[in-house]
């Protein structure tokens, strides 16, 4: 009751990423379908489906089977394998997707270069084929071209139910914000009118507060910059001093605000101020 993609990126090389992102007429759909191990793959089960092929697929891929062996091994041995679905992406970029002959009209998947996309209960093929093609067009980051697939699926046609819930996951070594885990995304949208575009936002909630690495750009604070943000900093309730230059009273009101809105990742101590936080700071009030 589905459309999904799993799919890997390697444009980094020290920092490969695997990922899912899926969109349902099914609420908390995040909760069932999405499944992703750095250095090992990931994994989309759906239509009836079975959640033991998540981890199960997981540590089949990380035995070293290929994508295509863990969907062969999964569903082989599941008696209700005419009712499930499922797409894997493994940890070399290998794709593969399977459609049990019971899966509800329209149901069926694409596989590409690092990708699989795959649906049931569709409006029709259109919709994974834009999805395949959105993917494959994307030089976005990762999470973005994921996103790009879902939403191209769903301006085709998606769900022929409609819309409810959303979800994108992925994952890189390392990939948390203060890198104890490897989740470098995982954002859910469980019910609403427009969950892909809701989806949308968040991720861009998730791209100021826990920015890619090598994606900051910081800009020296000089006079200009520190009266505009003293000024701004004062409007808010800060004590930010008397002073014209960026002096110990505004770096302590700076970090203040930076610690209020979360945006620690993008702090330096040095002289300077990051692109994101400037622009969130001098913003609209």
């Amino acid at each position: 009751m589905t459309f999904s993609i799993c799919a890997f990126d390697d444009r980094v090389p020290d920092a490969p990423e695997w990922g899912v992102a899926v969109a349902s007429k099914f609420l908390a759909v995040g909760g069932v379908v999405p499944w992703a191990r750095a250095e090992v793959g990931a994994v989309a089960t759906q239509a009836f489906a079975n959640v033991t092929y998540g981890p199960r697929g997981l540590d089949l891929l990380a035995s070293g089977a290929s994508a295509e062996d863990v969907v062969s091994a999964l569903t082989s041995a599941d008696e209700g394998r005419a009712d499930r679905q499922v797409g894997i992406v493994d940890a070399r970029g290998r794709a593969a997707s399977f459609t049990g002959e019971s899966c509800f009209a329209w149901a069926g998947g694409r596989t590409g270069k690092g990708y699989c996309c795959q649906g049931n209960i569709l409006t029709g093929a259109d919709v994974v084929d834009a999805m395949a093609a959105a993917f494959e067009s994307s030089e976005a980051p990762l999470p973005q071209r994921l996103l790009a697939a879902l939403e191209a699926g769903d301006r085709a046609g998606g769900d022929s139910r409609g819309r409810q819930s959303a979800a994108l996951l992925v994952v890189r070594a390392g990939g948390d914000y203060v890198s104890d885990t490897d989740v470098a995304v995982d954002l859910r949208v469980d019910d609403h009118t427009e969950p892909i575009p809701e989806l949308d936002r968040l991720l861009g909630l998730h791209e100021l507060l826990f920015p890619a690495p090598g994606t900051l750009e910081f800009v020296p604070i000089d006079a200009g910059i520190a009266h505009r943000v003293r000024a701004r900093l004062a409007e808010y309730g800060y004590d930010t001093g008397t002073g014209e230059a960026y002096d110990a009273e505004l770096k302590a009101a700076l970090w203040a605000y930076v610690g209020r809105e979360n945006l620690e990742s993008r702090w330096t101590d040095a002289p300077q101020i990051e692109r994101a936080v400037l622009d969130q700071l001098l913003g609209p009030r």
